[in-house]
């Protein structure tokens, strides 16, 4: 049975194409998130994350808009990704002040970084698809340098001059904005 078929299995509640999905894509997941967390104990914290997120978002998923894999992936790196941020927000957790702004952005502010946003896809469409691929890594995956570097038979000089190459491209593109 192909990834498409457990996937309509799924959203008919079958806890059985969740299980085909999970071994069939174990190898990606664990790559995702392996490139995100290090401690081998949030690894797996995150992956049981992954998996109740994927059952109770099951009937979300459309097959119209994403093939199986690039479904699991977001889920899975978006996952790994706010396990992250709650890992680096533990230790700075305290009370509310009345006497402190409010943080969230101002309802300007929010569309600025929407603009922004926007840019940046477009110039990230603008690359060519060696170099998007290498950003991809880097910034949304979070991969490390060296883990690219050896990924691709490289060192890890030539991926930062890569990436630092790719950034000031962007930072042209972007009239200097993106950092």
């Amino acid at each position: 049975m192909d990834p498409a078929q457990w996937m309509d299995r799924l959203r008919q509640d079958d806890p059985d194409a969740l299980e085909s999905l999970l071994q069939h894509f174990d190898g990606m997941l664990h790559y995702i998130v392996g490139g995100i967390l290090s401690d081998p104990g949030d690894r797996e914290d995150c992956l049981a994350q992954v998996r109740a997120k994927l059952w109770e978002g099951r009937h979300h998923y459309d097959p119209e808009k994403a093939t199986p894999a690039t479904w699991l992936t977001a889920v899975c790196r978006n996952t790994a990704f706010d396990h992250l941020r709650r890992l680096r927000r533990r230790p700075q957790e305290e009370e509310l002040s009345l006497l402190q702004p409010d943080p969230s952005p101002s309802p300007e502010e929010t569309l600025l970084q929407k603009e922004r946003a926007q840019a940046l896809r477009r110039a990230l469409n603008a690359l060519n698809h060696r170099d998007y691929q290498l950003f991809y890594r880097k910034y949304y995956y979070l991969q490390s340098t060296q883990r690219i570097a050896d990924e691709l038979g490289t060192t890890p000089r030539a991926v930062e001059g890569r990436l630092y190459r790719i950034r000031k491209k962007l930072q042209e593109q972007l009239g200097g904005e993106w950092k």
